[in-house]
């Protein structure tokens, strides 16, 4: 999602070198990785509320739409988030994720477990997701993107017409379609079963108990796949708990940080 009137106000997106990210606050280091439709705004909760909390929010604004086709890729991300730790200098961090930004900081926690101090999934992809569905066949019907948006949440209303125009313009901008179904399709390819049973740093997994995206036997799995994870469910929210319920969410982490001494 492009920025909101929020953000613009009240924080400034940094530009430097290849990078654009948001920045508040000092103290523990929280990377925050935006999923596949989702972007900055999405966090407003977040963003609100940790750097009162002795927390350094950072959120990176990942290149979705602007890698070169032939390597847009869950991998090329996880690789462009790298080189935005090395440039920002970081170490001893947590990464949070939504959906797609979930399986980035998996495959980047995977390669690279030192630095990452814990990692929190909400609504991740890594296992099984189902937000492409029939792949916008009816790709310029904007009732038919209104209620794919709308299914994204629990309470429709959350999908608000500034959320579903953007949505209706990426998936009718050939550029960044071609871009989206690429990823969707890595991200369904690069399964990570497998790996999770290896992956020992603390996960906190919050998932909503009615996503539909990826369904609450995803949140299951990933709980009984990762060895030191802690499951939390959110009632009456979808695949975007930390804008459905974002008191909800912040209260949920942060009792998890507190609780690892993060």
């Amino acid at each position: 999602m492009e920025l909101i009137s929020w953000l613009r106000v009240f924080n400034k997106i940094i530009q430097k070198e290849e990078f654009r990210y948001l920045e508040s606050g000092t103290g523990q280091p929280l990377i925050i990785l935006h999923g596949l439709m989702g972007g900055l705004s999405n966090f407003k909760g977040v963003l609100d509320y940790f750097p009162k909390k002795d927390y350094r929010v950072i959120i990176p604004e990942l290149p979705v739409y602007s890698l070169p086709v032939l390597n847009t890729s869950v991998k090329s991300l996880s690789d462009f988030l790298h080189k935005f730790i090395k440039f920002k200098g970081l170490n001893d961090f947590v990464l949070l994720g939504n959906s797609l930004g979930g399986h980035i900081g998996l495959l980047y926690t995977n390669k690279h477990p030192k630095p990452v101090k814990g990692l929190v999934l909400t609504g991740s992809s890594g296992l099984y997701e189902n937000n492409l569905g029939d792949g916008y066949p009816k790709r310029g019907d904007y009732e038919y993107i209104k209620k794919k948006s709308e299914a994204v949440f629990y309470d429709p209303k959350i999908a608000t017409k500034q959320i579903v125009d953007e949505v209706f313009e990426s998936v009718n901008d050939r550029n960044k379609l071609v871009r989206t179904l690429a990823l969707a399709k890595s991200a369904i390819r690069h399964n990570m079963s497998k790996e999770l049973p290896k992956m020992k740093t603390p996960t906190a997994i919050i998932w909503g108990k009615q996503d539909t995206v990826t369904p609450p036997n995803v949140a299951e799995e990933f709980y009984e796949l990762l060895p030191n994870s802690d499951l939390y469910w959110i009632d009456k929210c979808g695949h975007a708990p930390m804008m459905e319920h974002p008191n909800k969410f912040n209260t949920i982490l942060q009792k998890w940080l507190n609780s690892k001494n993060f």
